[in-house]
């Protein structure tokens, strides 16, 4: 379908048009099964051997999470996807699928929370080390990259702190030593930004933000772009005989046109068949409901987040603000000229205290205070104390989350309705 466009690839791609095979339901239907027939002893064979592609068992696929995976695919421009239990997931997975005990990762430095310490605190107890560079030093980058370097990750809007990384500028140095380009592009879901466009080889989504839409499930998917040469003797992991696969070397010894997409082979047959970060059926199926109406709703979270920031900017209990086309004019036309998502950060004036006194008093009818982003619902936080409490106070500095920093997540209520709540916080502190 790749001759459509995004808005109907939203709501038809991944799907057979006449329906279900076996009932025609127009509809993707929930397949709440553990495990499929095989027709014979030569099929259950020849699907185990990765000789024929089809459905096994649970943990391995599931036709519903087939066609949300084929339909986020075609959003991102991407030759195949793999969906996961959680976005964290879905980095931690990347990240393993490429690199071993021994190998380093390159990232920038402003990163969410969670991926922060699942890079510096637990992948170095599998043997893998993380070098952060700041975002968008390129310098930085290229003095980080060495011999026992095996990917480049960078957020495409960095969480909290709304920083546009430079996709083309991270593409480049990848390029030039032969590295995979991972982008975390939760923040900016399609059609905000296609990453794969602007060089990635490797996009990761947290489903249960924008695309999934409205708060009700959790999940997350890595996009396959099917144009990253494995074959390069310092990836061992596709070019050494694999233990699990009776010797198969992912990089060579996959049918033709299976080889540009050997890391969502691999993937799904070595990460989640074996080590089972599997995404429900059910929570699937949430999600397909989201993307079907994703273009209609992330222009409106854009529309609503950028009128918020321009107000923010105007309040005299207000240090700063944050919004991507704001701050960043020339990265956000780049590669965000359709809207620039649906968070906003700023800073309250006085520090901490007073932020978290703002948060507080904004939590009422329409903003609610809890740790998600994306919703159809307006959201606050004060990640400082919260969802990057984790991080040591140099870590907060370094990655944006300064004390008196407040994270909206702008959902699609009127904007006068919005505006009035965020007036009635302001006055209470």
């Amino acid at each position: 379908m790749s001759n459509f466009h995004i808005e109907t690839l939203a709501v038809h791609a991944g799907q057979n048009p006449h329906g279900d095979p076996t009932t025609n339901a127009r509809a993707v239907p929930v397949y709440r099964t553990t495990a499929y027939n095989f027709r014979d002893s030569k099929h259950g064979a020849d699907l185990f051997g990765l000789r024929e592609l089809g459905n096994i068992y649970a943990r391995l696929m599931n036709p519903t999470n087939d066609v949300l995976a084929q339909r986020l695919a075609a959003l991102e421009g991407g030759a195949a996807a793999q969906t996961l239990a959680s976005g964290t997931a879905a980095i931690y997975f990347t990240v393993t699928n490429i690199a071993r005990a021994g190998d380093e990762i390159v990232s920038a430095d402003n990163l969410y929370g969670g991926t922060f310490s699942q890079f510096d605190a637990i992948l170095p107890n599998a043997g893998i080390k993380a070098r952060f560079t700041p975002v968008n030093d390129f310098a930085a980058v290229e003095a980080a990259i060495n011999e026992k370097t095996r990917l480049i990750f960078v957020e495409a809007v960095g969480n909290p702190a709304l920083d546009v990384a430079d996709l083309e500028g991270y593409a480049a140095v990848a390029k030039k030593h032969h590295l995979p380009l991972v982008v975390d592009a939760t923040f900016t879901p399609p059609p905000l930004l296609r990453a794969i466009d602007h060089g990635a080889d490797l996009v990761i989504h947290s489903l249960s933000k924008w695309i999934g839409g409205h708060g009700a499930g959790i999940g997350g998917v890595v996009v396959d772009a099917g144009k990253f040469d494995w074959t390069d003797p310092k990836f061992a992991l596709y070019n050494e005989p694999d233990a699990g696969y009776h010797g198969l070397r992912f990089a060579h010894d996959l049918p033709d046109p299976l080889k540009p997409v050997a890391f969502s082979l691999r993937l799904l047959t070595v990460g989640i068949r074996n080590q089972g970060p599997t995404l429900a059926p059910d929570a699937a199926w949430i999600f397909l409901q989201g993307v079907e109406s994703l273009p209609l709703r992330i222009a409106r979270h854009s529309e609503n987040a950028l009128a918020v920031a321009k107000y923010l900017e105007r309040h005299d209990k207000v240090a700063w603000v944050k919004y991507p086309s704001l701050t960043h004019p020339e990265l956000a036309a780049k590669y965000l000229p359709n809207g620039a998502g649906g968070m906003v950060v700023f800073g309250v004036k006085g520090g901490s205290k007073e932020a978290r006194a703002f948060a507080d008093a904004l939590n009422g009818e329409i903003f609610s205070l809890l740790a998600n982003v994306g919703d159809a619902k307006s959201l606050v936080i004060h990640p400082a104390s919260t969802t990057h409490s984790q991080l040591s106070d140099d870590d907060l500095r370094k990655g944006g989350v300064l004390p008196e920093l407040i994270r909206l997540s702008i959902g699609l209520e009127h904007i006068d309705d919005i505006v009035s709540e965020l007036d009635r916080a302001f006055a209470a502190i």
